[in-house]
């Protein structure tokens, strides 16, 4: 599967894992199921947890000191996610009532066609994935009516943020019609998780054709070369490599599937009590191992380079990014750093450096919530985009390649 085909199969965390799984199966990896008893027999496995997965491969036999090497990284994007009752008239329109997941740019969802796509549950527990056509629109108010609009947009969460999909008169109603979509009946739906996705297919662009643009490509653009690396590596003596796939970083990771939730740290415990190991050895183990933390950074814009440290100017197509932040809301420390251009040399690929200007302030990972939670050193990468949060981003392809090869170097050092 490629990268394009990875991102419209995958329009939400739930379709992500889902895709994950369907791709780690057709290579031979097994299935977990929580539940059960563990497998611990040798070769690759996954476990689903809703919006997660973590895949790992164990050994035949553990050998000298054996050592996780994790590959961190999240499912989910900012977007719009409808609400438990969406249904909304104003002034003879149909409206879907949405809230605002994460920190989208707000401005980049009007006046784009978008679906509904996640998950269903109904009345006997099932659970349903589903992905709706273009039924929403947010329309942007013309210029005749607001001229500040180009000076000064300011986009209200509640009010402006509320998508049309029919006219009142059309006497229709949302929650049926996503009830045709999963084969139910409505009456049938008692919760749903269901986000807004563009959708408009991913598009290569540029005159090299050199460019990526698409939804979602933060954080997918880290989970689909992880995917590659886990399925293409041949691990070194005494390594365990591990790939793990939270969902709801942007929101602040704390769940049951994110970061700071119990998945990893159940999924290594148990891999560990599955090789033999006693509680001391499983510490042991821990403090051998190494965690990259894998998330989109910024590349230098052209129109705002006074946004970024004047000396440390990734760019798209250059090379993968090693991500440093003095107060560690990037994990990367000397260690790390040299962890990750070892890789890089490893892998044959190039690597450039994001550090923040001072004077602008600076997001966060999965790397400090995984460091602070197992104990781990880790350090933070990613490869550069642009229009970061925007519903529709963009990045270079060949360093998606680029990526994939640097991870699996790290997952065999």
């Amino acid at each position: 599967m490629s990268f394009p085909e990875f991102l419209i199969a995958s329009p939400t965390s739930y379709h992500a894992s889902a895709t994950a799984a369907r791709m780690l199966s057709d290579q031979g990896f097994r299935a977990q199921n929580e539940a059960d008893g563990w497998d611990g027999s040798p070769g690759g496995h996954f476990i689903v947890r809703e919006g997660a997965i973590i895949a790992y491969r164990l050994p035949a036999e553990p050998t000298g000191r054996p050592r996780f090497h994790i590959v961190g990284t999240h499912t989910d994007s900012p977007s719009l996610k409808l609400k438990p009752h969406p249904e909304h008239e104003s002034a003879r329109w149909a409206q879907a009532g949405m809230e605002i997941y994460g920190g989208p740019l707000l401005n980049s969802w009007l006046d784009r066609e978008f679906g509904l796509a996640g998950r269903v549950v109904t009345r006997d527990g099932s659970q349903r994935l589903i992905q709706t056509g273009a039924w929403l629109r947010i329309p942007q108010l013309a210029p005749h009516l607001d001229r500040s609009v180009n000076d000064n947009l300011h986009l209200d969460q509640q009010r402006h943020m509320m998508p049309v999909y029919a006219l009142a008169s059309q006497d229709v109603d949302l929650m049926t019609a996503i009830a045709g979509v999963a084969s139910c009946e409505v009456d049938d739906i008692v919760g749903h998780d269901l986000f807004a996705y563009i959708t408009q297919p991913p598009e290569i662009f540029g005159l090299g054709s050199d460019f990526l643009a698409s939804g979602r490509l933060d954080n997918l653009s880290s989970v689909y070369p992880g995917l590659i690396a886990m399925m293409n590596v041949d691990p070194a003596p005494g390594v365990i490599p591990v790939l793990a796939c939270f969902d709801h970083e942007e929101v602040g990771s704390q769940t049951r599937t994110g970061a700071a939730g119990p998945f990893l740290d159940d999924v290594l415990t148990r891999i560990g009590l599955g090789l033999g190991w006693s509680a001391d050895e499983v510490f042991q183990v821990r403090a051998r191992s190494q965690v990259v933390s894998a998330d989109a950074g910024h590349s230098v814009h052209p129109n705002y380079p006074q946004m970024y440290d004047p000396d440390e100017r990734p760019l798209l197509g250059s090379g993968v990014m090693l991500k440093v932040n003095a107060r560690q809301r990037y994990s990367t420390d000397g260690p790390g750093e040299a962890t990750w251009l070892r890789a890089c040399a490893q892998a044959g690929v190039a690597c450039q450096s994001f550090v923040s200007n001072n004077s602008v302030s600076c997001g966060t990972t999965i790397g400090p919530i995984t460091a602070t939670r197992l104990g781990i050193p880790t350090v933070d990468v990613g490869l550069p985009i642009l229009s970061m949060h925007s519903a529709r981003e963009m990045c270079s392809l060949h360093d998606v390649d680029d990526f994939a090869a640097a991870l699996e170097a790290f997952l065999t050092l």
